[in-house]
């Protein structure tokens, strides 16, 4: 209560509105108390204003009560606590912040012109629908040029592929012999790869003989040459190489726009060499491999172009008139955000899928949930930043400019070495630790600067209690078995919406990034659960399950014979991978567990892993022994995949 609160009357304690100097100390703390051998003044602490004739109790004197609940607690500390809580209720009254903007004619200008031709609401609407029928007209003309596949003569349409496709699985998942991925020669795809495939990367550890690659580009062998950037026909690959990305090296396809090719399968093949090319460097790997293709070359083709780029300007340049031309706060972010769903999820960085039409599928069933979010988002953060901002630019500069940053996070982000944010990827991944801390305190700096705004309107012990409770809840997330909590990027972006309330130049640029990374996370990805099983976080990467115990082996001029152990319960099975390649399998029941091996070669290497069984599923490998001449090379202890 200030002083322009206070009553003049006498009988309150005082004549002309003044008080007691002792008044001016914190009302609220400790219980009501009375002072010893007082019963007419009755005086009650914690009362906003006097009242009855009664007064505020001083500080020192409610403190030294008996009935004071905090005796114990340190005189110092209680001060400081106090002053800690008075900072956090921010200035008295709240200073609302509010953005003046530069050249204030200039920024209005585009909205006033709208104000002026189209004055009544029923123009302004007819207007606004008029703007949507052109972007969605320009937009669905480019993708559907766009998503032609084209004609290559003498092999018909191409078929769409995505980045990671191949014509080999990985472990024994090709069964034995490799009969499940048959055939192996004397066959051709037609195939149109989209852009951008050189960003595609395995995310576990790939065996490949005795070498294990992670975090890397997955294409193996490829043309001796060594020019950079040379197209070279008739380069050959092993099976198990990315199509799109073997294209790329090879030459045939470019990564910025896509392309269409023909691949050949070209049979067994031996001696992959390992060259760079096209800013991706293949693997070498010297030994056969009953699978291999080519690209055929000097076709005659008609094929449509990955347009994400065009694209990419319609619906910047849309969104950018809109942000320019309306004052209106859910026209602003109802129109933005849906453009910018849609042009990820369509354009720059589509979930995996065959054909368009499922694609279109995907994207519809993920704007349905995701826009109920966006209705939240815009109530509680972007509704009272926007609310009269007049500065337009600096909104389709800040706001708009960030929301495009996080939405094309495929591309802006991506130099960061965090491909998941997992305990494992974080402890193998060449620099994540690294990254982690400078993403975190760049988090925390952001944080600080948005508190003081926050502590400056008076909200910061409403938020600090949301955010306490945000806390809390990833703790018990964090102990709750056997789950494991996973923080998708549209989930981090959930989690921090709430600190950019106020309207602030950083924080509209805060809030536009942060909504952009809503859109691209569940655009891309859809809505992955916080808490998610072990197995759904490991993917295809090792299961850390027991390994077969093998035997010395048993060497010929040309045949090798190895033994192993029984497996144990519930194992019932070995499975033996030669040069990556299922070659044997054993079960109980099926005579004595070895198993002799012979080669036509007495020069070829050979590379052999075994792991256990169960059924048809197959643990962890061992790493690669070699067989090389007369001699043996023992595996090196550890699981491969």
């Amino acid at each position: 209560m200030g002083p322009e609160e206070y009553s003049g009357d006498t009988e309150n304690g005082g004549a002309h509105g003044e008080r007691p100097s002792w008044e001016s100390e914190d009302q609220y703390d400790g219980p009501e108390a009375s002072t010893p051998g007082s019963s007419e003044m009755g005086i009650r602490s914690g009362s906003p204003e006097a009242e009855n004739g009664r007064l505020p109790l001083p500080v020192w004197l409610r403190e030294s009560s008996k009935s004071f609940h905090w005796r114990c607690v340190p005189v110092p500390i209680r001060h400081a606590a106090r002053a800690v809580v008075a900072w956090s209720k921010g200035p008295d009254p709240p200073q609302m912040q509010k953005i003046t903007p530069f050249f204030l004619f200039i920024q209005e200008a585009p909205a006033k012109f709208i104000d002026k031709h189209f004055p009544k609401r029923r123009h302004k609407t007819g207007l606004l629908a008029f703007f949507y029928f052109c972007w969605l007209l320009t937009f669905s003309l480019v993708l559907n040029h766009s998503a032609q596949a084209g004609n290559i003569k003498g092999y018909g349409k191409p078929q769409p592929i995505w980045c990671g496709a191949s014509f080999w699985d990985a472990g024994n998942s090709c069964g034995l012999n490799g009969n499940r991925c048959r055939p192996f020669d004397n066959a051709t795809l037609a195939f149109r790869c989209p852009a951008n495939c050189r960003q595609t990367k395995v995310l576990n550890p790939h065996a490949v003989g005795d070498q294990e690659f992670n975090y890397q580009h997955f294409v193996i062998g490829g043309p001796t040459a060594a020019e950079e950037n040379s197209t070279t026909p008739d380069t050959v690959y092993r099976g198990d190489s990315f199509i799109c990305q073997a294209a790329i090296h090879s030459g045939l396809v470019g990564n910025d726009k896509g392309g269409c090719g023909v691949a050949l399968l070209a049979g067994e093949q031996s001696n992959f060499t390992s060259t760079r090319r096209h800013q991706i460097t293949s693997i070498g790997f010297d030994a056969s491999f009953p699978k291999s293709f080519t690209f055929v070359s000097g076709l005659s083709t008609h094929c449509m172009r990955d347009l994400r780029w065009p694209l990419l300007a319609v619906t910047c340049g849309f969104t950018t008139i809109l942000s320019l031309c309306t004052t209106s706060p859910p026209v602003f972010f109802t129109s933005i955000f849906t453009m910018l769903f849609f042009h990820v999820g369509l354009v720059s960085d589509p979930p995996n899928h065959s054909d368009y039409a499922s694609l279109t599928s995907i994207i519809i069933g993920r704007f349905l949930p995701a826009a109920f979010c966006a209705f939240v988002i815009y109530k509680f953060c972007v509704k009272p930043q926007q609310t009269s901002l007049t500065a337009n630019i600096e909104r389709t500069i800040l706001w708009l400019g960030g929301a495009w940053v996080g939405s094309l996070n495929n591309y802006t982000f991506d130099f960061i070495p965090i491909q998941r944010l997992t305990p494992h990827d974080l402890q193998v991944q060449a620099g994540a630790k690294l990254a982690l801390v400078s993403v975190v305190l760049l988090i925390f700096s952001i944080a600080c600067g948005q508190v003081w705004y926050l502590r400056l309107e008076g909200r910061f012990p409403c938020y600090l209690a949301i955010y306490s409770t945000f806390v809390v809840g990833l703790l018990l997330c964090v102990v709750l078995p056997p789950l494991h909590l996973r923080i998708h990027h549209y989930i981090l972006a959930l989690l921090l919406l709430p600190g950019t309330r106020p309207q602030t130049r950083p924080g509209m640029l805060y809030q536009g990034i942060l909504v952009g990374l809503f859109i691209n996370g569940t655009a891309r990805w859809g809505f992955d659960s916080l808490m998610q099983t072990a197995a759904s976080l490991r993917g295809d990467g090792q299961l850390d399950s027991l390994l077969p115990n093998i035997t010395a082996p048993i060497l010929g001029s040309r045949n090798i014979t190895f033994s192993w152990s029984t497996p144990p319960r519930p194992y019932d099975g070995v499975s033996v991978l030669v040069n990556d390649v299922e070659r044997h399998r054993w079960y109980y029941g099926e005579g004595t567990p070895e198993h002799t091996f012979y080669r036509h070669d007495p020069l070829e290497k050979e590379y052999f892993r075994f792991g256990y069984m169960m059924g048809s599923d197959t643990g962890d490998y061992t790493r690669a022994g070699v067989w090389e001449g007369d001699a043996w090379k023992r595996m090196k202890p550890g699981p491969s995949r």
